[in-house]
């Protein structure tokens, strides 16, 4: 996946929203301004081309309030299926947040 693609897609609103991450946002007071700034901000740090229905990817970035969010995001190409997301610990990741600790 390339980030410049997804942002484009966020960009020109070719989203779809998953129930699953919508539900999620609200639990964790995750905004809709909150993806968009982790998308917009964000790099790549893990790729799922194998994914399906479509490949995915994680996606590292900071909110407005400057804090830590990784996105889940999926693509076809045309539209940008925003899977999940999340505020990450050093339980499952590293201090940097963005190399996950092995298991």
């Amino acid at each position: 996946m390339n980030i410049e693609i997804i942002q484009s897609l966020y960009r020109t609103a070719k989203i779809k929203w998953s129930t699953h991450c919508l539900e999620r946002m609200q639990e964790r007071d995750i905004s809709i301004d909150d993806i968009g700034d982790c998308i917009m901000s964000g790099e790549i740090i893990e790729d799922y081309p194998d994914d399906f229905p479509h490949p995915s990817c994680l996606i590292f970035g900071y909110t407005i309030r400057h804090k830590v969010l990784h996105t889940v995001v999926g693509s076809d190409g045309e539209v940008l299926h925003i899977i999940t997301a999340y505020y990450p610990s050093t339980i499952k990741f590293m201090e940097d947040l963005k190399t996950r600790r092995n298991k």
